[in-house]
C-alpha cells in the first residue's frame, strides 16, 4: 500500500506538509493549520512541488539560507488506500491508516485556483469533533 506522511515544519511559520505517495513521488501540500480529524474543519492545502519517496522518512534541520529552512519532524505516517478520484481530476478520496490520522479524507481542488485545495475529514467512526492539531515540538518562547 502507498505511504503518506505529515511533516511538522518549523520554517518561518509553523505549518504541516501532507505527502501522498503517487506515481513514484510524494505529492505534497502545505497545510498551514495542519490536518484535523474534525469533519467541521476544512483545511486549506496548498499544492507544492513533488518530493522524492525517500523524503517520507526525513526528519532533521534544513539549514538557514536553504528553501524551507527550519526543523522538520514526522507528525504522522502510515499507509493509505485510494478510494476514488485522482490527482488529475482534482478530487481524491483516501482512507488513511496512521498513528493520528485514521479514516476517510478528501482532497479537493478549489475551482479557479492554481494550487489551492481543501483537505476535509469525512464523517466516519474515526471523526473527532474536538480534535486539535498540536505540534510535537513546542515553539521556543521569545524573550521580552
Amino acid at each position: 500500500m502507498p505511504v503518506f506522511v505529515v511533516h511538522e515544519h518549523h520554517a518561518k511559520n509553523l505549518h504541516y506538509d501532507l505527502r501522498l505517495e503517487m506515481n513514484g513521488v510524494l505529492k505534497s501540500w502545505a497545510v498551514p493549520k495542519g490536518p484535523t480529524l474534525s469533519p467541521k474543519d476544512k483545511r486549506l492545502a496548498v499544492l507544492v512541488e513533488d518530493h522524492p519517496l525517500e523524503y517520507a522518512d526525513f526528519e532533521g534541520i534544513i539549514p538557514e539560507g536553504s528553501y524551507g529552512a527550519g526543523t522538520v519532524l514526522i507528525w504522522d505516517k502510515g499507509s493509505y488506500r485510494l478510494l476514488q478520484g485522482s490527482f488529475e481530476s482534482g478530487n481524491i478520496e483516501v482512507f488513511m491508516e496512521g498513528e493520528i490520522l485514521k479514516g476517510t479524507f478528501v482532497l479537493t481542488k478549489l475551482k479557479g485556483k492554481k494550487n489551492e485545495w481543501l483537505l476535509i475529514k469525512k464523517k466516519d467512526e474515526y471523526a473527532d469533533y474536538g480534535f486539535e492539531t498540536k505540534p510535537r515540538l513546542q515553539p521556543k518562547k521569545k524573550n521580552h
